[in-house]
């Protein structure tokens, strides 16, 4: 099957179709990173959404770390500037949008700017969170907790984080 105009949305189209197309449908899954499911699609076909997740997560595991710290270093900060100046993905201004993050106080505001800048002076890239689930009080909980951590295990939390998001996603997509 090549899919040409459509983006695959089921499973059994994904399984079917074109590199490029398998690349484009599932290229927002990982934050301006195609190149995770473009590495991915050669182990099609897949059994099941779990079994896509799984296999997408493995080639993040397996790719080199800068390429690891470029997909982290690609999310932005939770209600950081390219939220302010409305430059997020489709996908992250839902979610961020969904934890309430457009509706910080000001000192809510001011608070996660904070801790966001030394969150980012610590580690070198940006706090990562799956945030369904999230209210405002309980990100900036988890925020000031794992500013605590060491790099290594905060690169690890961050890329467990990403491999959430992209669970999030894919069920947004195909509903699994």
């Amino acid at each position: 099957m090549t899919v040409q105009s459509e983006r695959p949305v089921t499973l059994a189209q994904l399984n079917a179709c074109t590199r490029d197309a398998f690349t484009a449908a599932l290229g927002a899954i990982f934050e301006h990173s195609p190149w995770v499911p473009e590495r991915t699609c050669a182990a099609r076909p897949f059994a099941s959404v779990d079994a896509l997740h799984a296999a997408l997560c493995e080639t993040l595991a397996a790719a080199n770390p800068d390429e690891q710290l470029a997909l982290i270093r690609a999310h932005p900060e939770l209600a950081g500037k390219a939220a302010i100046r409305g430059e997020l993905t489709e996908a992250s201004t839902r979610e961020q949008s969904g934890a309430g993050l457009d509706r910080c106080t000001p000192e809510e505001y001011a608070r996660l700017h904070a801790l966001n800048a030394e969150y980012g002076r610590r580690f070198g890239f940006p706090f990562i969170l799956a945030v369904s689930g999230y209210g405002r009080a309980g990100i900036l909980a988890e925020l000031e907790r794992r500013l605590a951590n060491a790099r290594d295990a905060e690169f690890g939390e961050a890329l467990r984080q990403i491999g959430r998001i992209a669970r999030f996603r894919l069920n947004d997509l195909l509903g699994g």
